[in-house]
């Protein structure tokens, strides 16, 4: 179901969208007519911004109640399975606590996996609740199994922990062999795919994951503030949470009812509804491809810049790629002409890739037309700092790529 609502007034004033105080324009960023390639938050669809418009809600109402009936009933989409599946008012970061608090314990230890910025979060999450050993990979690398299998078998983990898609790397971890060692050896699979799902595929059956944590505002195109969580029956079975507000094991009583254990943030859940409809109109496995199509284009254009990527290729992103700058390229200099002279918003590296690259996202609704605006803009400044002797082959790469 659809809710139609008047569209939201332009604001009449300028100030909001870049200026300071003393009216100096500080940037030149408009929302409504950014070309908007961040690695997430990504640019939502009018459909959703209509459907948050809806007046004030009775959350435990009937008419509320069907939204989150609708909602429940797709979130498959998103998982590419049915099983235990819950929405939390939160960032993706409460997603990860409610997985972790939910099903390690204080006295048990977790293998968490890292090779980039969201992996070591992963690790200060664990440490809060339980007791981490982390196994360090290379930045932009898949991991080592041997390694990881010499410290399975050191002791007796509760879970392992990993990063399905590491965004601030634009690096996608390959997770079935890591999954079977898991399994083997009694642990649990905990997976933060908060970037990767519905724009990469679901893993496969043979990863045996048994807890996914995905953000609302990447893949899914819909408003920051939501996450989703997919618990396998051996997790749903194994859950004993530490915490009230991020009881896993309470909303997923509540949601049987259609309902949630505390107040929900009632217009993302609407915006919600409208993205997963927008989902299913497109099917998950024509986003995934489009998704893909555009990334080996986005790919093309780096190389045809003389740009290398900052993972290894066989592994980059299908929803964020991470660029290295070539030597001499100042990042906030170099964002703020992309933002100021362009109005095209990028990101930049996180830890210590920090300075050295910048990434472009191309998850969600994002379309061709904003990718080549992107790139064009890209063009612009590397030529304008005399690291690029001609204009045009980005985009030209990039539309050969596409067909």
């Amino acid at each position: 179901m659809t809710s139609v609502t008047a569209p939201v007034a332009k604001p009449t004033s300028t100030k909001s969208l870049g200026e300071t105080a003393t009216g100096t324009a500080s940037d030149r960023f408009d929302p409504y007519t950014s070309t908007f390639l961040l690695a997430g938050p990504v640019r939502v669809h009018p459909r959703i911004l209509q459907a948050m418009a809806t007046p004030a809600l009775n959350h435990r109402g009937e008419y509320f109640h069907s939204v989150i009936r609708e909602i429940r009933e797709m979130l498959p989409l998103v998982f590419g399975t049915s099983g235990h599946q819950v929405v939390l008012t939160g960032s993706g970061t409460a997603g990860l606590e409610a997985m972790v608090s939910g099903l390690v314990g204080r006295e048990e230890k977790a293998l968490v996996l890292t090779n980039g910025h969201f992996g070591d979060r992963l690790g200060q999450i664990v440490q809060r609740f339980a007791h981490p050993v982390v196994v360090k990979g290379t930045w932009g690398e898949p991991f080592d199994l041997d390694a990881v299998r010499s410290e399975l078998t050191k002791e007796r983990y509760k879970a392992v922990v990993m990063v399905y898609n590491e965004t601030s790397v634009g690096f996608t971890n390959p997770l079935e062999k890591v999954g079977a060692l898991a399994r083997e050896n009694g642990a649990l699979f905990l997976v933060d795919a908060i970037s990767a799902l519905p724009g990469l595929p679901p893993p496969s059956p043979s990863a045996q994951v048994d807890a996914l944590v995905v953000g609302a505002q990447k893949g899914l195109a819909a408003p920051p503030g939501l996450v989703l969580v997919h618990l396998s029956e051996r997790a749903r079975e194994a859950l004993h949470p530490q915490t009230f507000y991020n009881d896993l094991a309470e909303h997923l009583k509540s949601l049987e009812k259609d309902d949630t254990p505390f107040t929900p943030a009632v217009p993302l859940f609407l915006g919600l509804r409208e993205a997963l409809l927008l989902l299913k109109e497109e099917t998950p496995a024509r986003r995934q491809e489009r998704n893909h199509q555009q990334a080996e284009a986005l790919r093309a254009a780096v190389g045809a810049l003389g740009l290398r990527l900052y993972p290894n290729p066989a592994y980059a992103s299908d929803t964020v790629t991470a660029i290295r700058y070539p030597d001499g390229v100042d990042d906030s200099a170099f964002r703020g002409g992309l933002r100021e002279r362009h109005n095209v918003i990028v990101s930049g590296g996180q830890g210590k890739a920090k300075g050295e690259i910048f990434r472009i996202g191309h998850m969600g609704i994002v379309q061709d037309a904003d990718l080549l605006g992107g790139i064009a803009a890209v063009e612009r400044e590397l030529h304008q700092r005399g690291k690029l002797p001609t204009l045009g082959e980005g985009v030209r790469a990039y539309l050969a790529q596409r067909g």
